[in-house]
Protein backbone atom coordinates (compact mmCIF):
# COMPACT_ATOMS: atom_id res chain seq x y z
CA UNK A 1 0.00 0.00 0.00
CA UNK A 2 1.00 3.37 -1.22
CA UNK A 3 1.21 5.99 1.88
CA UNK A 4 0.59 10.00 1.53
CA UNK A 5 3.51 12.09 2.64
CA UNK A 6 2.04 14.90 5.10
CA UNK A 7 3.79 17.79 3.60
CA UNK A 8 4.61 20.33 5.82
CA UNK A 9 4.43 23.78 4.04
CA UNK A 10 1.79 26.64 3.39
CA UNK A 11 -0.05 26.91 -0.09
CA UNK A 12 0.55 29.31 -2.11
CA UNK A 13 -2.54 31.93 -2.69
CA UNK A 14 -3.28 30.74 0.87
CA UNK A 15 -3.63 32.67 4.23
CA UNK A 16 0.44 32.52 5.70
CA UNK A 17 -1.02 32.64 8.92
CA UNK A 18 -2.13 29.61 11.08
CA UNK A 19 -5.52 31.19 10.80
CA UNK A 20 -8.45 29.08 8.88
CA UNK A 21 -9.65 30.49 5.97
CA UNK A 22 -13.51 31.95 5.77
CA UNK A 23 -15.61 30.44 3.33
CA UNK A 24 -19.03 32.12 2.61
CA UNK A 25 -22.45 29.84 2.37
CA UNK A 26 -25.41 30.60 1.20
CA UNK A 27 -27.88 29.10 3.00
CA UNK A 28 -30.49 27.26 0.79
CA UNK A 29 -32.16 24.93 2.29
CA UNK A 30 -34.24 27.64 4.65
CA UNK A 31 -36.02 27.84 2.08
CA UNK A 32 -36.25 31.28 2.72
CA UNK A 33 -39.46 33.69 0.82
CA UNK A 34 -39.56 36.82 2.28
CA UNK A 35 -38.46 36.69 5.82
CA UNK A 36 -36.05 35.10 8.84
CA UNK A 37 -36.68 34.37 12.01
CA UNK A 38 -33.59 33.98 14.17
CA UNK A 39 -32.15 34.06 18.29
CA UNK A 40 -28.56 35.05 18.43
CA UNK A 41 -26.83 32.62 20.75
CA UNK A 42 -23.80 34.99 22.10
CA UNK A 43 -23.38 38.57 20.99
CA UNK A 44 -23.68 40.38 17.65
CA UNK A 45 -24.06 43.16 16.24
CA UNK A 46 -26.39 43.90 13.76
CA UNK A 47 -25.46 46.89 11.06
CA UNK A 48 -26.18 48.37 7.92
CA UNK A 49 -27.89 51.58 6.07
CA UNK A 50 -25.87 53.89 8.56
CA UNK A 51 -26.44 52.02 12.19
CA UNK A 52 -25.73 49.76 14.70
CA UNK A 53 -27.20 47.57 17.17
CA UNK A 54 -25.97 44.93 19.72
CA UNK A 55 -28.05 42.12 20.22
CA UNK A 56 -27.43 39.40 22.35
CA UNK A 57 -28.40 35.84 23.64
CA UNK A 58 -32.36 34.83 23.29
CA UNK A 59 -33.37 38.06 21.11
CA UNK A 60 -36.22 36.77 19.02
CA UNK A 61 -36.19 38.48 16.22
CA UNK A 62 -37.68 38.28 12.71
CA UNK A 63 -36.26 39.88 9.15
CA UNK A 64 -38.47 40.54 6.12
CA UNK A 65 -39.00 41.92 3.00
CA UNK A 66 -41.34 44.91 2.39
CA UNK A 67 -41.50 47.19 -0.10
CA UNK A 68 -37.98 46.25 -1.80
CA UNK A 69 -36.57 46.90 1.70
CA UNK A 70 -35.14 44.73 4.79
CA UNK A 71 -37.10 44.91 8.71
CA UNK A 72 -36.44 44.32 11.49
CA UNK A 73 -39.30 43.01 13.80
CA UNK A 74 -39.53 41.91 17.82
CA UNK A 75 -41.84 42.03 20.77
CA UNK A 76 -40.94 45.66 21.52
CA UNK A 77 -38.61 47.05 18.08
CA UNK A 78 -40.26 47.76 14.63
CA UNK A 79 -37.02 49.08 12.52
CA UNK A 80 -36.32 49.70 8.38
CA UNK A 81 -33.51 48.44 7.78
CA UNK A 82 -32.84 48.85 4.26
CA UNK A 83 -31.74 46.73 1.55
CA UNK A 84 -28.50 44.74 3.64
CA UNK A 85 -28.22 44.20 7.12
CA UNK A 86 -25.18 42.07 8.27
CA UNK A 87 -24.82 39.90 11.59
CA UNK A 88 -21.55 39.78 12.91
CA UNK A 89 -20.26 38.26 16.66
CA UNK A 90 -18.26 39.29 18.97
CA UNK A 91 -16.70 38.56 22.18
CA UNK A 92 -17.42 34.53 22.07
CA UNK A 93 -15.93 31.77 20.62
CA UNK A 94 -18.96 29.51 21.31
CA UNK A 95 -21.26 32.80 19.24
CA UNK A 96 -24.15 31.07 16.68
CA UNK A 97 -27.28 31.63 15.16
CA UNK A 98 -30.36 29.71 15.60
CA UNK A 99 -31.91 29.93 12.31
CA UNK A 100 -35.99 29.23 11.35
CA UNK A 101 -35.98 27.01 14.30
CA UNK A 102 -33.39 24.83 12.85
CA UNK A 103 -31.94 21.76 15.03
CA UNK A 104 -28.30 22.75 14.11
CA UNK A 105 -26.48 25.89 15.30
CA UNK A 106 -25.03 28.92 12.82
CA UNK A 107 -21.32 29.64 14.26
CA UNK A 108 -20.95 32.75 12.03
CA UNK A 109 -21.14 36.17 10.68
CA UNK A 110 -24.58 36.49 8.75
CA UNK A 111 -25.24 39.02 5.55
CA UNK A 112 -28.80 39.36 4.53
CA UNK A 113 -29.79 41.00 1.29
CA UNK A 114 -32.80 41.22 -1.30
CA UNK A 115 -32.23 39.44 -4.78
CA UNK A 116 -34.45 39.11 -7.22
CA UNK A 117 -37.59 40.00 -4.30
CA UNK A 118 -35.96 37.22 -1.98
CA UNK A 119 -34.30 37.63 1.13
CA UNK A 120 -30.46 35.62 0.76
CA UNK A 121 -28.32 34.43 3.40
CA UNK A 122 -24.74 33.69 3.53
CA UNK A 123 -23.43 32.63 6.46
CA UNK A 124 -19.55 33.29 6.80
CA UNK A 125 -17.25 31.60 8.93
CA UNK A 126 -13.69 29.20 9.18
CA UNK A 127 -13.72 26.83 6.97
CA UNK A 128 -12.80 24.10 10.13
CA UNK A 129 -16.03 25.19 11.50
CA UNK A 130 -18.11 24.92 8.48
CA UNK A 131 -16.87 21.31 8.72
CA UNK A 132 -18.61 20.46 11.60
CA UNK A 133 -22.34 21.00 9.68
CA UNK A 134 -20.62 19.18 6.55
CA UNK A 135 -19.53 15.70 8.35
CA UNK A 136 -22.17 14.57 10.32
CA UNK A 137 -24.54 14.95 7.00
CA UNK A 138 -21.93 13.88 4.32
CA UNK A 139 -20.98 10.52 6.08
CA UNK A 140 -22.63 10.36 9.49
CA UNK A 141 -21.39 9.98 12.88
CA UNK A 142 -21.97 6.56 13.04
CA UNK A 143 -19.12 5.72 10.47
CA UNK A 144 -15.72 4.49 11.74
CA UNK A 145 -13.21 7.22 12.39
CA UNK A 146 -10.35 6.74 10.18
CA UNK A 147 -12.97 6.64 7.32
CA UNK A 148 -14.26 10.02 8.94
CA UNK A 149 -10.94 11.43 9.11
CA UNK A 150 -10.90 11.03 5.20
CA UNK A 151 -14.11 12.49 4.76
CA UNK A 152 -12.84 15.90 6.45
CA UNK A 153 -9.87 16.01 4.38
CA UNK A 154 -11.56 16.03 1.15
CA UNK A 155 -14.97 18.15 2.79
CA UNK A 156 -11.75 20.38 3.66
CA UNK A 157 -10.18 20.76 0.05
CA UNK A 158 -13.19 21.02 -1.31
CA UNK A 159 -14.08 24.09 0.41
CA UNK A 160 -10.82 25.59 -0.07
CA UNK A 161 -10.82 24.90 -4.15
CA UNK A 162 -14.55 26.81 -3.93
CA UNK A 163 -13.10 30.06 -2.09
CA UNK A 164 -14.14 32.47 -4.97
CA UNK A 165 -14.17 36.42 -3.69
CA UNK A 166 -15.36 37.54 -7.08
CA UNK A 167 -18.61 35.41 -6.00
CA UNK A 168 -21.49 36.79 -3.80
CA UNK A 169 -20.67 33.07 -1.71
CA UNK A 170 -18.53 30.34 -2.34
CA UNK A 171 -20.74 27.38 -2.03
CA UNK A 172 -24.41 26.51 -1.25
CA UNK A 173 -25.67 24.25 1.46
CA UNK A 174 -26.71 21.60 -0.19
CA UNK A 175 -26.02 18.76 -2.37
CA UNK A 176 -24.79 21.12 -5.20
CA UNK A 177 -21.63 21.53 -3.10
CA UNK A 178 -21.56 19.86 0.39
CA UNK A 179 -24.51 19.37 2.44
CA UNK A 180 -24.62 21.99 5.48
CA UNK A 181 -26.83 22.22 8.12
CA UNK A 182 -25.16 23.94 11.32
CA UNK A 183 -23.41 22.62 14.15
CA UNK A 184 -24.88 19.98 16.94
CA UNK A 185 -23.17 17.64 18.93
CA UNK A 186 -21.54 14.94 16.79
CA UNK A 187 -18.54 14.09 18.67
CA UNK A 188 -16.43 11.70 16.40
CA UNK A 189 -17.07 14.03 13.74
CA UNK A 190 -15.29 16.95 15.15
CA UNK A 191 -12.61 14.41 16.63
CA UNK A 192 -12.11 13.79 12.70
CA UNK A 193 -12.07 17.61 11.93
CA UNK A 194 -9.54 18.36 15.05
CA UNK A 195 -6.99 15.34 14.40
CA UNK A 196 -6.77 16.12 10.54
CA UNK A 197 -6.94 20.57 11.47
CA UNK A 198 -5.68 21.82 8.25
CA UNK A 199 -5.01 18.86 5.95
CA UNK A 200 -5.92 19.27 3.07
CA UNK A 201 -5.20 16.84 -0.95
CA UNK A 202 -2.20 18.62 -2.94
CA UNK A 203 -0.81 18.16 -6.28
CA UNK A 204 2.36 20.19 -6.96
CA UNK A 205 1.86 22.14 -4.32
CA UNK A 206 -1.74 23.40 -5.06
CA UNK A 207 -5.04 22.02 -3.61
CA UNK A 208 -6.97 19.71 -5.76
CA UNK A 209 -10.67 18.94 -6.47
CA UNK A 210 -11.43 16.41 -4.31
CA UNK A 211 -14.42 14.71 -5.70
CA UNK A 212 -15.96 12.06 -3.47
CA UNK A 213 -19.87 9.99 -3.70
CA UNK A 214 -21.67 7.42 -1.69
CA UNK A 215 -20.59 4.58 -4.01
CA UNK A 216 -19.08 3.98 -6.75
CA UNK A 217 -20.27 -0.13 -7.46
CA UNK A 218 -17.39 -1.33 -7.42
CA UNK A 219 -15.23 0.57 -9.40
CA UNK A 220 -13.62 4.29 -9.13
CA UNK A 221 -14.72 6.42 -12.11
CA UNK A 222 -12.24 9.60 -13.47
CA UNK A 223 -13.69 12.99 -13.79
CA UNK A 224 -13.68 13.45 -17.86
CA UNK A 225 -16.24 10.55 -18.04
CA UNK A 226 -18.66 12.76 -16.08
CA UNK A 227 -17.72 16.35 -16.78
CA UNK A 228 -16.70 16.42 -20.38
CA UNK A 229 -13.84 18.64 -20.65
CA UNK A 230 -12.18 18.25 -17.38
CA UNK A 231 -9.50 16.34 -16.84
CA UNK A 232 -7.93 14.24 -14.00
CA UNK A 233 -4.88 15.87 -13.96
CA UNK A 234 -3.13 12.46 -12.60
CA UNK A 235 -4.88 12.76 -9.63
CA UNK A 236 -7.45 9.72 -10.39
CA UNK A 237 -7.64 6.43 -11.90
CA UNK A 238 -9.66 3.88 -12.93
CA UNK A 239 -9.60 1.45 -10.78
CA UNK A 240 -11.51 -1.84 -9.09
CA UNK A 241 -13.22 -1.11 -5.55
CA UNK A 242 -13.71 -4.61 -4.03
CA UNK A 243 -14.12 -2.97 -0.58
CA UNK A 244 -16.80 -1.02 -2.08
CA UNK A 245 -18.33 -3.84 -3.26
CA UNK A 246 -18.12 -5.79 -0.24
CA UNK A 247 -20.00 -3.46 1.56
CA UNK A 248 -23.16 -4.57 2.54
CA UNK A 249 -24.53 -1.15 2.93
CA UNK A 250 -23.75 0.11 -0.72
CA UNK A 251 -27.07 0.52 -2.06
CA UNK A 252 -28.07 -2.79 -5.17
CA UNK A 253 -30.81 -2.80 -7.00
CA UNK A 254 -32.12 -5.41 -8.67
CA UNK A 255 -34.64 -6.69 -11.57
CA UNK A 256 -35.59 -10.12 -11.99
CA UNK A 257 -36.57 -11.64 -15.79
CA UNK A 258 -37.97 -14.69 -15.50
CA UNK A 259 -37.11 -17.16 -18.49
CA UNK A 260 -40.63 -17.90 -18.64
CA UNK A 261 -41.27 -14.10 -19.02
CA UNK A 262 -44.26 -13.86 -16.85
CA UNK A 263 -44.93 -10.72 -15.46
CA UNK A 264 -42.41 -8.08 -17.41
CA UNK A 265 -43.25 -4.57 -16.84
CA UNK A 266 -45.32 -3.47 -20.12
CA UNK A 267 -43.57 -0.85 -20.99
CA UNK A 268 -40.17 -3.26 -21.12
CA UNK A 269 -42.49 -6.03 -23.35
CA UNK A 270 -43.22 -3.05 -25.77
CA UNK A 271 -40.04 -2.13 -26.10
CA UNK A 272 -38.92 -5.69 -26.76
CA UNK A 273 -41.46 -6.05 -29.43
CA UNK A 274 -40.27 -2.39 -31.05
CA UNK A 275 -36.66 -3.99 -30.76
CA UNK A 276 -37.52 -6.88 -33.15
CA UNK A 277 -40.12 -5.28 -35.55
CA UNK A 278 -37.38 -5.79 -38.59
CA UNK A 279 -37.10 -9.57 -37.30
CA UNK A 280 -40.80 -9.73 -37.00
CA UNK A 281 -41.39 -8.56 -40.71
CA UNK A 282 -39.07 -10.67 -42.32
CA UNK A 283 -40.19 -14.15 -40.38
CA UNK A 284 -43.70 -13.26 -41.45
CA UNK A 285 -45.31 -12.16 -38.26
CA UNK A 286 -47.46 -9.25 -36.99
CA UNK A 287 -45.65 -6.87 -35.15
CA UNK A 288 -48.49 -5.81 -33.29
CA UNK A 289 -47.65 -6.15 -29.77
CA UNK A 290 -51.03 -7.95 -28.57
CA UNK A 291 -50.11 -10.46 -31.41
CA UNK A 292 -46.72 -11.58 -29.97
CA UNK A 293 -45.90 -13.14 -26.75
CA UNK A 294 -42.92 -14.29 -25.18
CA UNK A 295 -42.80 -17.93 -24.39
CA UNK A 296 -38.77 -18.20 -23.03
CA UNK A 297 -35.93 -15.93 -22.61
CA UNK A 298 -33.15 -17.89 -23.52
CA UNK A 299 -30.14 -15.91 -22.61
CA UNK A 300 -29.63 -12.91 -21.30
CA UNK A 301 -26.01 -10.45 -21.66
CA UNK A 302 -24.56 -7.02 -21.15
CA UNK A 303 -22.39 -5.36 -24.12
CA UNK A 304 -21.07 -1.52 -24.96
CA UNK A 305 -17.90 -2.31 -22.14
CA UNK A 306 -15.08 0.51 -23.23
CA UNK A 307 -11.59 -0.71 -22.09
CA UNK A 308 -11.36 -1.13 -18.90
CA UNK A 309 -14.23 0.62 -17.64
CA UNK A 310 -17.28 -1.92 -15.81
CA UNK A 311 -19.60 0.65 -17.55
CA UNK A 312 -21.97 -1.38 -20.25
CA UNK A 313 -24.78 0.46 -21.59
CA UNK A 314 -26.60 -2.25 -24.04
CA UNK A 315 -28.91 -4.99 -22.88
CA UNK A 316 -28.68 -8.02 -25.23
CA UNK A 317 -31.62 -10.77 -24.62
CA UNK A 318 -32.29 -14.31 -26.61
CA UNK A 319 -36.29 -15.11 -27.26
CA UNK A 320 -38.38 -17.96 -28.23
CA UNK A 321 -41.54 -16.44 -29.05
CA UNK A 322 -45.29 -17.13 -30.64
CA UNK A 323 -46.94 -15.08 -32.71
CA UNK A 324 -49.38 -14.54 -35.39
CA UNK A 325 -49.21 -14.46 -39.08
CA UNK A 326 -51.70 -12.17 -41.14
CA UNK A 327 -54.02 -14.68 -43.79
CA UNK A 328 -55.11 -14.11 -47.19
CA UNK A 329 -59.10 -12.35 -46.80
CA UNK A 330 -61.48 -14.28 -49.28
CA UNK A 331 -61.83 -12.79 -52.81
CA UNK A 332 -64.89 -12.49 -54.78
CA UNK A 333 -64.95 -13.67 -58.67
CA UNK A 334 -66.10 -10.64 -61.22
CA UNK A 335 -68.56 -11.58 -63.61
CA UNK A 336 -70.02 -9.30 -66.41
CA UNK A 337 -73.20 -7.42 -65.87
CA UNK A 338 -76.03 -8.40 -68.46
CA UNK A 339 -75.49 -6.56 -72.01
CA UNK A 340 -72.93 -7.08 -74.56
CA UNK A 341 -69.79 -4.32 -75.69
CA UNK A 342 -68.37 -3.57 -78.30
CA UNK A 343 -65.15 -1.63 -80.03
CA UNK A 344 -66.84 1.95 -79.20
CA UNK A 345 -68.08 0.79 -75.68
CA UNK A 346 -66.22 3.49 -73.00
CA UNK A 347 -66.43 0.95 -70.22
CA UNK A 348 -66.84 -2.26 -69.15
CA UNK A 349 -69.17 -2.71 -65.73
CA UNK A 350 -69.06 -6.14 -63.50
CA UNK A 351 -70.66 -6.99 -60.95
CA UNK A 352 -69.08 -9.48 -57.86
CA UNK A 353 -70.52 -12.06 -55.74
CA UNK A 354 -71.00 -10.75 -52.19
CA UNK A 355 -67.98 -11.64 -50.09
CA UNK A 356 -67.51 -13.87 -47.22
CA UNK A 357 -67.78 -11.29 -43.52
CA UNK A 358 -64.37 -10.26 -42.61
CA UNK A 359 -63.62 -11.59 -39.19
CA UNK A 360 -60.10 -11.50 -38.68
CA UNK A 361 -56.89 -10.51 -40.77
CA UNK A 362 -54.55 -12.65 -38.68
CA UNK A 363 -54.42 -16.53 -37.43
CA UNK A 364 -53.88 -18.10 -34.35
CA UNK A 365 -50.88 -17.97 -32.19
CA UNK A 366 -48.16 -20.57 -33.42
CA UNK A 367 -44.10 -21.07 -32.21
CA UNK A 368 -41.39 -19.76 -34.28
CA UNK A 369 -39.22 -22.05 -34.94
CA UNK A 370 -36.30 -20.16 -34.85
CA UNK A 371 -34.77 -17.61 -31.61
CA UNK A 372 -34.88 -14.16 -32.05
CA UNK A 373 -32.32 -11.54 -30.44
CA UNK A 374 -32.70 -8.05 -29.42
CA UNK A 375 -30.79 -5.33 -28.11
CA UNK A 376 -31.68 -2.76 -25.92
CA UNK A 377 -29.70 0.36 -25.11
CA UNK A 378 -29.68 0.38 -21.20
CA UNK A 379 -30.22 4.04 -20.92
CA UNK A 380 -32.24 5.91 -19.91
CA UNK A 381 -34.96 3.62 -20.93
CA UNK A 382 -34.30 0.32 -19.82
CA UNK A 383 -33.02 1.11 -16.31
CA UNK A 384 -35.88 3.22 -15.86
CA UNK A 385 -38.79 0.59 -16.85
CA UNK A 386 -36.80 -2.43 -14.78
CA UNK A 387 -37.06 0.12 -11.63
CA UNK A 388 -32.52 -0.52 -12.36
CA UNK A 389 -32.03 3.75 -11.69
CA UNK A 390 -30.29 5.06 -8.48
CA UNK A 391 -28.65 8.22 -8.66
CA UNK A 392 -30.59 9.43 -11.96
CA UNK A 393 -27.22 10.39 -13.78
CA UNK A 394 -27.35 7.19 -16.28
CA UNK A 395 -24.01 5.83 -14.93
CA UNK A 396 -25.25 2.38 -13.18
CA UNK A 397 -23.09 -0.14 -13.19
CA UNK A 398 -24.87 -2.95 -14.14
CA UNK A 399 -24.54 -6.80 -13.94
CA UNK A 400 -26.19 -9.62 -14.52
CA UNK A 401 -26.62 -13.74 -13.11
CA UNK A 402 -28.17 -16.72 -14.02
CA UNK A 403 -30.07 -18.89 -12.05
CA UNK A 404 -32.48 -21.79 -13.36
CA UNK A 405 -35.64 -19.96 -13.30
CA UNK A 406 -34.36 -16.63 -14.17
CA UNK A 407 -32.24 -13.95 -14.96
CA UNK A 408 -31.17 -11.06 -12.18
CA UNK A 409 -29.98 -8.10 -13.67
CA UNK A 410 -28.07 -5.84 -11.06
CA UNK A 411 -27.33 -2.08 -10.61
CA UNK A 412 -24.57 -0.27 -8.41
CA UNK A 413 -23.39 3.46 -8.14
CA UNK A 414 -24.88 5.94 -6.03
CA UNK A 415 -23.41 9.20 -6.89
CA UNK A 416 -20.87 9.97 -9.71
CA UNK A 417 -18.22 7.36 -8.46
CA UNK A 418 -15.02 9.62 -9.05
CA UNK A 419 -12.81 10.09 -5.95
CA UNK A 420 -13.47 8.46 -2.71
CA UNK A 421 -16.52 6.14 -2.02
CA UNK A 422 -18.07 6.51 1.54
CA UNK A 423 -19.03 2.93 1.57
CA UNK A 424 -15.66 2.00 0.41
CA UNK A 425 -13.50 3.90 3.34
CA UNK A 426 -16.36 2.56 5.50
CA UNK A 427 -15.20 -0.94 4.59
CA UNK A 428 -11.40 0.14 4.51
CA UNK A 429 -11.59 1.48 8.13
CA UNK A 430 -14.06 -1.39 9.79
CA UNK A 431 -12.59 -4.23 8.35
CA UNK A 432 -9.06 -3.72 6.60
CA UNK A 433 -8.25 -0.89 9.51
CA UNK A 434 -7.06 1.41 6.87
CA UNK A 435 -5.78 4.91 7.87
CA UNK A 436 -7.35 7.53 6.87
CA UNK A 437 -4.26 8.45 4.66
CA UNK A 438 -4.33 4.65 3.04
CA UNK A 439 -8.10 5.09 2.05
CA UNK A 440 -6.95 8.63 0.45
CA UNK A 441 -3.63 6.84 -1.17
CA UNK A 442 -6.24 4.57 -3.04
CA UNK A 443 -8.49 6.67 -4.14
CA UNK A 444 -6.52 9.72 -5.26
CA UNK A 445 -3.21 8.04 -6.35
CA UNK A 446 -1.88 11.24 -7.80
CA UNK A 447 -2.42 13.25 -4.70
CA UNK A 448 -0.45 14.40 -1.97
CA UNK A 449 -0.94 15.69 1.32
CA UNK A 450 -0.28 19.20 2.47
CA UNK A 451 -1.53 22.03 5.24
CA UNK A 452 -3.25 25.15 5.27
CA UNK A 453 -4.54 27.55 8.48
CA UNK A 454 -6.56 25.59 11.25
CA UNK A 455 -6.69 27.77 14.17
CA UNK A 456 -10.13 29.59 14.30
CA UNK A 457 -9.69 33.64 14.28
CA UNK A 458 -10.27 35.40 18.01
CA UNK A 459 -13.35 37.30 17.81
CA UNK A 460 -12.91 41.13 17.83
CA UNK A 461 -14.31 42.63 21.19
CA UNK A 462 -17.50 45.09 21.11
CA UNK A 463 -16.48 48.56 21.62
CA UNK A 464 -17.72 50.08 24.56
CA UNK A 465 -20.00 52.57 22.66
CA UNK A 466 -21.94 50.17 20.63
CA UNK A 467 -23.09 48.16 23.82
CA UNK A 468 -24.79 52.03 24.76
CA UNK A 469 -27.10 50.97 21.78
CA UNK A 470 -28.73 48.00 23.12
CA UNK A 471 -31.02 45.70 20.88
CA UNK A 472 -34.54 43.94 21.84
CA UNK A 473 -34.76 42.76 25.35
CA UNK A 474 -34.01 38.69 25.95
CA UNK A 475 -37.00 36.81 24.39
CA UNK A 476 -37.27 32.73 24.78
CA UNK A 477 -35.68 30.99 21.93
CA UNK A 478 -38.47 30.95 18.66
CA UNK A 479 -39.74 27.22 17.83
CA UNK A 480 -41.79 26.70 14.93
CA UNK A 481 -45.71 26.69 16.06
CA UNK A 482 -48.20 24.42 14.11
CA UNK A 483 -51.40 25.59 12.82
CA UNK A 484 -54.91 24.80 14.54
CA UNK A 485 -56.96 22.32 12.03
CA UNK A 486 -60.52 21.55 12.98
CA UNK A 487 -61.52 18.49 11.35
CA UNK A 488 -65.93 17.91 12.14
CA UNK A 489 -67.35 15.82 9.36
CA UNK A 490 -64.88 15.76 6.84
CA UNK A 491 -66.67 15.08 3.33
CA UNK A 492 -66.61 12.10 1.72
CA UNK A 493 -62.88 11.73 -0.46
CA UNK A 494 -60.99 14.12 2.17
CA UNK A 495 -58.58 12.96 4.67
CA UNK A 496 -56.09 14.15 7.56
CA UNK A 497 -52.30 14.01 6.09
CA UNK A 498 -49.30 15.27 8.20
CA UNK A 499 -46.37 17.01 6.56
CA UNK A 500 -43.51 14.03 7.31
CA UNK A 501 -41.27 13.77 4.12
CA UNK A 502 -38.68 16.68 5.33
CA UNK A 503 -36.10 17.37 7.63
CA UNK A 504 -36.85 18.53 10.92
CA UNK A 505 -34.85 21.33 10.29
CA UNK A 506 -36.55 22.22 7.13
CA UNK A 507 -40.09 23.62 5.84
CA UNK A 508 -42.69 22.79 2.66
CA UNK A 509 -44.06 25.76 0.36
CA UNK A 510 -47.93 26.41 0.45
CA UNK A 511 -48.64 27.09 -2.78
CA UNK A 512 -51.65 29.25 -4.57
CA UNK A 513 -51.78 27.28 -7.42
CA UNK A 514 -50.34 23.43 -7.97
CA UNK A 515 -46.64 24.37 -9.79
CA UNK A 516 -43.08 24.73 -8.37
CA UNK A 517 -43.86 28.34 -10.11
CA UNK A 518 -46.42 29.58 -7.97
CA UNK A 519 -46.45 31.85 -5.50
CA UNK A 520 -45.41 30.81 -1.90
CA UNK A 521 -47.85 31.47 0.48
CA UNK A 522 -46.17 29.95 3.54
CA UNK A 523 -43.94 27.66 5.25
CA UNK A 524 -45.41 24.21 6.78
CA UNK A 525 -42.87 22.78 9.35
CA UNK A 526 -42.84 19.36 9.98
CA UNK A 527 -45.55 17.62 11.57
CA UNK A 528 -47.97 20.19 10.38
CA UNK A 529 -51.53 18.58 10.19
CA UNK A 530 -53.44 19.24 7.31
CA UNK A 531 -56.98 18.33 5.90
CA UNK A 532 -56.41 16.90 1.89
CA UNK A 533 -59.43 18.03 0.02
CA UNK A 534 -59.00 17.10 -3.71
CA UNK A 535 -56.09 15.87 -5.99
CA UNK A 536 -55.34 17.62 -8.11
CA UNK A 537 -55.22 16.84 -12.43
CA UNK A 538 -51.21 16.78 -12.20
CA UNK A 539 -51.07 13.72 -9.65
CA UNK A 540 -48.43 14.95 -7.45
CA UNK A 541 -50.26 17.56 -6.34
CA UNK A 542 -53.27 18.48 -3.82
CA UNK A 543 -55.35 20.48 -2.65
CA UNK A 544 -54.91 21.16 1.50
CA UNK A 545 -56.65 23.32 4.35
CA UNK A 546 -55.51 24.22 7.77
CA UNK A 547 -58.39 26.53 9.76
CA UNK A 548 -55.83 29.34 8.88
CA UNK A 549 -55.26 29.06 5.51
CA UNK A 550 -55.20 27.04 2.36
CA UNK A 551 -53.36 26.13 -0.93
CA UNK A 552 -51.69 23.47 -2.37
CA UNK A 553 -48.41 21.10 -1.30
CA UNK A 554 -46.97 18.15 -3.10
CA UNK A 555 -48.54 15.25 -1.93
CA UNK A 556 -45.17 13.01 -1.72
CA UNK A 557 -44.64 15.07 1.47
CA UNK A 558 -47.51 13.83 3.40
CA UNK A 559 -48.58 11.17 5.53
CA UNK A 560 -51.94 10.12 6.05
CA UNK A 561 -53.19 9.92 9.81
CA UNK A 562 -56.28 9.57 11.11
CA UNK A 563 -55.66 12.06 14.18
CA UNK A 564 -55.32 15.50 15.04
CA UNK A 565 -53.60 17.09 17.68
CA UNK A 566 -55.43 18.73 20.65
CA UNK A 567 -55.01 22.57 19.41
CA UNK A 568 -55.38 25.09 22.45
CA UNK A 569 -58.12 27.87 21.26
CA UNK A 570 -55.25 30.56 21.09
CA UNK A 571 -52.73 28.78 19.98
CA UNK A 572 -50.63 30.97 17.61
CA UNK A 573 -49.90 30.82 14.17
CA UNK A 574 -47.30 31.39 11.75
CA UNK A 575 -48.29 34.40 9.74
CA UNK A 576 -48.58 34.69 6.10
CA UNK A 577 -46.05 36.86 3.84
CA UNK A 578 -49.04 39.46 3.80
CA UNK A 579 -49.10 38.98 7.88
CA UNK A 580 -47.23 41.57 10.54
CA UNK A 581 -44.72 39.12 12.44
Amino acid sequence: MILLILVSFFLPGLSQENTSPEIRVLLKRLNLTDRLDLTPEGSYLLSGNGFSMTLHSGNELTIQVRSGNLYLFSKDTHMRLGSEVSLDRYDGADSALRLNGASGLYPGNLRLYIQGGLLQAVLSLPIESYLRGVLPYEMGEGFPIEALKAQAVCARTYAITHLNPKRAYDVVDTTNDQVYRGTGKHPDCDRAILETAGVIGTRNGSPVMCYYSASNGGQTEIPEHVWPGTDSEGIYAITDDPYDLANPQSLVKRAFLPRNAQDLPEEFFHLIVSGLQKDLVRLGYSSDPSSFHIDEISSVSLSGQSGQRRFVTTLNLTLRFSGRKPVSLPSATPRLAGGTYGDDDDMLFFVTDTPAPLKDTLGPFESCPEPVSVSLPLFPDVVRMLSLSIYGADNELITVREESKRFILEARRYGHGVGMSQRGAQYMAEHEKWKYDQILAFYYPGMTLGLTGSALPALPTLHPDLSMTPGPAASPTPRPTLMPVTADDLPEGTYIASVEGIDDDSSLNLRSEPGLSSEILMRLYKHQKLIVLESCEDPEWVHVRTDVIEGYVMVSFLEKTESLPSVPPDSPILPTSEDKP
